[in-house]
């Protein structure tokens, strides 16, 4: 009996046992059919090595973020960009190096919480001086706009030395020229900017209620001037004595 069974189980046999040893109620056999096409397909959609590789080694070498369209030129048609990012990402979590969004793309960045220690060994690049910030601020929030409006905002005028620094730090680039008398240049951001500061686009900048240190206060009513200017005050009331 026992060896009838271990025949009847052996895969591909067509004969069943009269007595239902090949088929059990309530349990549907998985069609051979079905299981190479859902194989097929994960197969098809999972990008593999070679793509992981291509597109681990364009992020790291790009000085700028890489978007989902950038990789798919390099990529084989038939691989998706968003997924490669989607198991880049989920392979590099948590480690010392992360990718994340910057930039409508994504870069290698070393992980926040090391960053204190990495700053003991690690040359910061120089800070940007206090002018030059609030002229890209002005720009980020204004652009595009050109340099007279910038000095207008400012109540000061723009050296040439800072528009040289944020030209320098790839942070501003010229957006054209305003159809005015001397159609001065108009400046504004660039990608650069948005991968410095860790954004994917300008919709993501704080508003510029939020900035505010102390929220602007109404206007005060200004006060009742004396009707007789010559003559002395009315009391305000009468007072008892």
């Amino acid at each position: 009996m026992s060896d009838e069974v271990l025949s009847d189980s052996v895969p591909g046999d067509d004969v069943q046992d009269d007595e239902g040893v090949g088929e059990q109620p309530g349990v549907t056999a998985a069609r051979p059919e079905s299981v190479a096409e859902e194989v097929s397909v994960s197969a098809s959609t999972a990008p593999d090595d070679e793509a992981l590789r291509l597109a681990e080694a364009l992020i790291f070498s790009s000085a700028a973020a890489v978007s989902p369209r950038a990789l798919s030129q390099l990529l084989p048609e038939q691989v998706d960009a968003d997924a490669v990012i989607a198991t880049l990402r989920q392979r590099y979590a948590g480690r010392g190096v992360e990718l994340v969004d910057a930039g409508g793309g994504v870069q290698f960045r070393t992980a926040p919480d090391l960053a204190p220690r990495l700053r003991k060994v690690v040359e910061v690049p120089r800070r940007l001086p206090r002018v030059a910030m609030e002229t890209l601020a002005i720009i980020a929030y204004h652009q595009p706009v050109t340099r007279p409006e910038i000095e207008e905002i400012r109540g000061t005028s723009l050296s040439q030395q800072t528009l040289d620094a944020l030209l320098e730090a790839n942070l501003v680039a010229p957006k054209g020229r305003k159809e005015t008398p001397g159609r001065p240049t108009m400046w504004g951001t660039t990608a650069q900017f948005l991968a410095q500061f860790g954004l994917q686009d300008l919709r993501e900048l704080p508003r510029r209620e939020d900035l505010l240190l102390e929220p602007p206060q109404p206007a005060e009513a200004p006060a009742a001037a004396p009707a007789d200017a010559g003559g002395e005050a009315e009391p305000a009331g009468e007072v008892e004595q």
